[in-house]
């Protein structure tokens, strides 16, 4: 597996976790990282990604505030900090390299994925 998304855990809401995703490869320095979720019985959702100096972020409305997503290239590890989480939170967490060096919230435009870690938010 290329890519490994680990931190994944159980939490009460209000609470918060930390993702990270790493890099064996050390592929992704050049790319666009980003992270997407899938909750039980729904389709996979963008998250947030980062381009690839980090410069610019993207997230979706629903976690605007809450997340931050970082990266270190030194270190071939992209993070995604979650705070104030919400029982809607819970899904398996997915990272995903991009083909570009841009961020996007486009699916497609991801070409490399990481195993999933779950993370359940309990009210």
């Amino acid at each position: 597996v290329q890519l490994q998304a680990s931190g994944g855990g159980l939490v009460q809401a209000g609470g918060y976790l930390r993702l990270s995703c790493a890099d064996s490869r050390r592929t992704f320095s050049n790319n666009a990282v980003g992270w997407f979720r899938q909750a039980p019985g729904k389709e996979r959702e963008f998250v947030a990604a980062i381009s690839w100096r980090g410069g610019t972020t993207y997230y979706t409305d629903s976690v605007k505030g809450r997340f931050t997503i970082s990266r270190d290239n030194a270190k071939n590890m992209v993070y995604l900090q979650m705070n104030s989480l919400k029982p809607e939170d819970t899904a398996v967490y997915y990272c995903a390299r991009s083909r570009f060096s841009y961020g996007s919230r486009g699916q497609a435009d991801f070409n490399a994925w990481g195993q999933g870690t779950l993370v359940t938010v309990s009210s």
